[in-house]
């Protein structure tokens, strides 16, 4: 019990300060899972990244429950689900039940910009920590660097996916990693992949009977179809949700997702509240649930089968190369959408440097530098 808690706190802070998406989260969870609190290594972790590349679903959100369920099993893993979320749960709630005013949304965008800006620093330092671990030899650091420049030349969920089976089939054949010896033969689970395959045939058939389970079996679709993160949830709940939101409020909440910490899919509270006007808590629950529900119990059914297929030789290889890819990518996502929708004057620039270096090198405390940017950030934009 004590190890769930603590799972639930570590996230539970993090979900107050993770802003930047998916790709300033990576930073944030090897910054302190793996660098600070070291309850996993370099290797586990990217493994980790890799094998939530390949499901539908948060990619951020699934290696958080995935971290939990390694620190405190299942529970763990949903006591870092609720940290991780309820932060933005409560924000994106609240907007879709109150109004505010401009003078206070202003004041909110100044901070939101400082610390967007931190999350540039984040993802920069947890490029090149990943970038010294995976890329030392001519190879991987070739995979890495061309991972990046086809992401940013032709972005897209088909060419990120094309690229990391391009980097698995260069690594399982050129590749030399070193293999993990100590990791134990698992197999797929059974029960959770049966659950996950049950839910996402059956709640379409049972959707026509009440509300609330029309509203959990429509997110849960999006969450089991949804590959490339928050960004590519957009289209797909558009389509899933029709005309039952109107489009103003829909794009205000998908703009209040990005601007919150945490989890973009928490646009599904924002939702869920619209949708169930008489009961907007309960409405935002079941599709915050159901959004995230199908990711969750395919890491649930794959995770323990993805750590023994590593310790094959060929996997292993394969993983090597997917490792790489990985820092590719997070170098690509440092620029877009991370850099290009943080930095705009020299002055952000400027800021950028030197909370890399207060990070990187004076190693000042990741809370002492959400608080400065974020005072800096409201200083900028009065």
């Amino acid at each position: 019990m004590r190890k769930t808690l603590d799972v639930f706190w570590r996230f539970f802070t993090l979900g107050f300060v993770s802003f930047g998406g998916p790709a300033a989260h990576i930073g944030y969870f090897q910054k302190t899972f793996v660098q600070k609190l070291k309850w996993i290594d370099d290797e586990a972790y990217a493994r980790l990244i890799s094998l939530s590349q390949f499901l539908p679903g948060p990619g951020s959100s699934q290696i958080g429950f995935a971290l939990g369920v390694r620190r405190a099993g299942v529970m763990g893993g949903f006591a870092a689900f609720i940290g991780f979320t309820l932060p933005s749960f409560l924000l994106l709630y609240f907007l879709a039940t109150t109004s505010t005013d401009q003078h206070s949304g202003d004041l909110f965008s100044g901070i939101v910009h400082g610390l967007k800006l931190l999350a540039v620093v984040v993802v920069a330092d947890a490029t090149l920590s990943m970038f010294k671990t995976f890329c030392n030899n001519t190879l991987s650091t070739s995979i890495a660097a061309l991972t990046a420049a086809i992401l940013l030349w032709a972005p897209g969920l088909l060419t990120q996916l094309s690229v990391l089976v391009v980097a698995a089939l260069a690594g399982a054949n050129l590749g030399k990693p070193i293999l993990n010896k100590s990791t134990t033969q698992q197999r797929v689970k059974v029960v959770p992949l049966a659950l996950f395959l049950v839910l996402f045939l059956g709640l379409p058939l049972l959707a026509i009977t009440t509300q609330t389970l029309d509203i959990f079996s429509r997110f849960y679709q999006s969450g089991s179809l949804v590959f490339g993160g928050g960004h590519v949830v957009l289209p797909l709940l558009q389509q899933t949700i029709g005309d039952s939101v109107a489009t103003d409020r829909f794009l205000l909440g998908y703009a209040a997702a990005q601007a919150v910490p945490g989890p973009m899919f928490s646009l599904a509270a924002f939702l869920g509240a619209e949708l169930s006007p008489s009961t907007p808590l309960l409405g935002a629950l079941i599709a915050t649930a159901g959004i995230f529900l199908p990711g969750f119990l395919l890491v649930l059914a794959l995770q323990g089968a993805w750590e023994s297929l590593a310790a094959q030789p060929k996997v292993a290889g394969a993983a090597w190369g997917i490792n790489a890819a990985v820092v590719g990518l997070l170098l690509s996502a440092l620029y877009q959408p991370v850099f290009v929708s943080a930095v705009y004057t020299p002055i952000d620039m400027s800021m950028v440097i030197l909370g890399f270096i207060a990070l990187r090198t004076v190693k000042v405390p990741i809370v002492m530098l959400v608080l400065g940017f974020g005072v800096l950030g409201l200083i900028l934009h009065l």
